[in-house]
């Protein structure tokens, strides 16, 4: 009777984990016996059903991985709940994935490898296969231990080491593999220093003011219509290309136009919403809600258009061989393709999403409305940048930089204000006590430029022997330094993106083999 009670105590609290399991295995099964039923048996028919099974195991994992970058900082800041996030995230990405997917994709992903050096359809079946179940089962790990990874550089490193397994090394187009390469610190960087701008710009602008209600009602309109601008131009740029020929200067018009209406939306909107708001900082963060659950919206969207390709390309290239009979750089996206890629991504998002979106959205650093709305500006900007300036970058790497750069942004900002304290009060360290905290109170309580002025004034006015001397201002620096970033998250994301396509590579030559081996007679 105990051993029952322990056993079922023991299923009780796992409970969660074995629902999860289990829906997950039923839509695998669902994909087998779907694939089962549209092919005519045989060995390829097998491998078809095998590269379905593995494109849908693919498309979970993107969705328990990569999607948390779009919605985790609107969930760390508290705009919207874990569920209605997974609801709008889950329904945004099925529809970019299944509205503006494209009808075509590229079987070899970024073109990293030549497909004129495979040397049969066979040996191309296998290496798809073997791509896919490596950046599955890598993304399943990085998942599992709450590490946010490029599923576009799995997929990659993917593809490259079957390859290269199956080729030899001169299948690789090394030169593109070292732009991926670069894109390790392309990505975060220009993700973290475009979030940390416009972070500190609302600060100059908003919140630094003494009347930060006014303050607030020019420049959030202004902010929000320049996020309106630069989504309408990432998403003709990443989802209605897919759809209709749209090029970079149309889009950006289309963008503006979106801009103006938005700034006439926003306008008596934000007027009114001040009506009822307490003339503090904290009630600016009020002001973004409505902002960022769109860009929660428009960024799955998006992605589930542009990044649906990972887990539906390698599996329409296998589909294209075996119909077709031969290796295509292009494949047509059958619409059943689509499908397990749109509801896998969802699924996965349902499922084990929640995890990493607490990662990103409050395990690096404390984000509140403010912050979170830079991250998704970053999120933006920075993939219409780096596309019209032929760089390579992810789009996850560019949110969880953005986060990093806000992080430290506060850290620095927090630190040096607190080195000020401590200088006025050396630099008054004569006087009474009472009338230094005086002092300290009217500073505290001026804005950005009053704040100037009286350390102006102050340093004009202190006896040179009370300033700080260059060591004692160092030992005060390490005294007073502030740490708002989880550093040992930063070095297991780190971590995880420079091992992403070695790991991930190096695993699918080993699948590689084991295939070929069990198919060669």
């Amino acid at each position: 009777m105990l051993r029952t009670e322990r056993v079922e105590s023991a299923i009780q609290i796992n409970r969660g984990e074995l629902f999860r399991f289990g829906t997950a295995l039923i839509f695998i099964i669902g994909i087998m016996l779907f694939t089962i039923v549209r092919t005519d048996g045989g060995i390829d028919g097998i491998l078809l059903v095998i590269a379905a099974m593995i494109g849908g195991y693919m498309a979970m994992n993107i969705g328990a991985n990569d999607v948390a970058n779009n919605v985790g900082p609107a969930v760390g800041s508290h705009a919207i709940t874990l569920s209605g996030a997974i609801i709008i995230a889950a329904s945004f990405e099925a529809g970019g994935a299944l509205i503006a997917g494209g009808d075509v994709v590229g079987t070899i992903k970024n073109g990293i490898i030549d497909p004129d050096m495979v040397a049969d359809r066979d040996t191309f079946i296998w290496l798809m296969i073997a791509a896919l179940l490596a950046a599955a089962v890598w993304l399943n790990f990085a998942t599992a231990v709450g590490a946010p990874v490029s599923t576009t550089h799995s997929i990659v490193g993917g593809v490259l080491g079957a390859g290269i397994a199956a080729s030899g090394w001169g299948i690789a187009d090394w030169n593109q593999v070292g732009m991926i390469a670069a894109s390790w610190v392309i990505s975060p960087v220009l993700g973290g220093f475009i979030a940390a701008g416009f972070l500190y710009l609302i600060k100059r602008t908003i919140t630094y003011k003494s009347d930060v209600l006014g303050a607030a009602n020019r420049m959030v309109p202004i902010l929000v219509s320049l996020m309106a601008w630069a989504f309408g131009t990432y998403l003709m740029l990443k989802g209605v290309k897919k759809l209709v020929k749209v090029d970079f200067p149309v889009a950006v018009v289309i963008g503006l136009g979106a801009a103006l209406v938005v700034f006439l939306i926003m306008r008596p909107y934000i007027a009114n919403m001040t009506k009822a708001l307490e003339n503090q900082k904290s009630s600016v963060n009020e002001l973004f809600t409505i902002p960022l659950i769109f860009a929660a919206a428009l960024l799955s969207f998006a992605h589930g258009a542009n990044d649906v390709a990972n887990a539906v390309g390698p599996l329409a290239g296998i589909s294209e061989a075996i119909t077709g009979g031969e290796v295509a750089e292009k494949a047509s996206i059958p619409i059943w393709v689509m499908a397990i890629g749109a509801v896998g991504i969802s699924l996965g998002l349902a499922l084990y999403g929640p995890k990493l979106i607490r990662t990103v959205g409050s395990e690096i650093t404390e984000l509140d409305k403010m912050r979170a709305f830079c991250i998704a500006m970053a999120a933006a900007i920075t993939v219409i940048l780096a596309s019209q300036l032929g760089l390579p970058v992810s789009s996850t790497h560019i949110a969880v930089g953005g986060v990093f750069g806000v992080g430290f942004l506060r850290e620095y900002i927090k630190s040096s204000y607190a080195r000020t304290l401590q200088d006025i009060r050396d630099h008054h360290a004569e006087h009474d006590q009472e009338a230094v905290d005086a002092y300290l109170a009217k500073f505290e309580a001026a804005d950005v430029e009053t704040k100037g002025k009286m350390l102006r004034e102050m340093k004009q006015l202190a006896p040179g022997s009370k300033l700080l001397a260059k060591r004692e201002r160092r030992g005060l620096g390490r005294v007073h330094r502030i740490e708002l970033v989880k550093r040992s998250l930063l070095l297991r994301i780190a971590a995880a993106w420079v091992i992403t396509v070695p790991v991930a590579g190096g695993m699918a030559a080993m699948f590689f083999f084991m295939i070929r081996g069990m198919m060669l007679p």
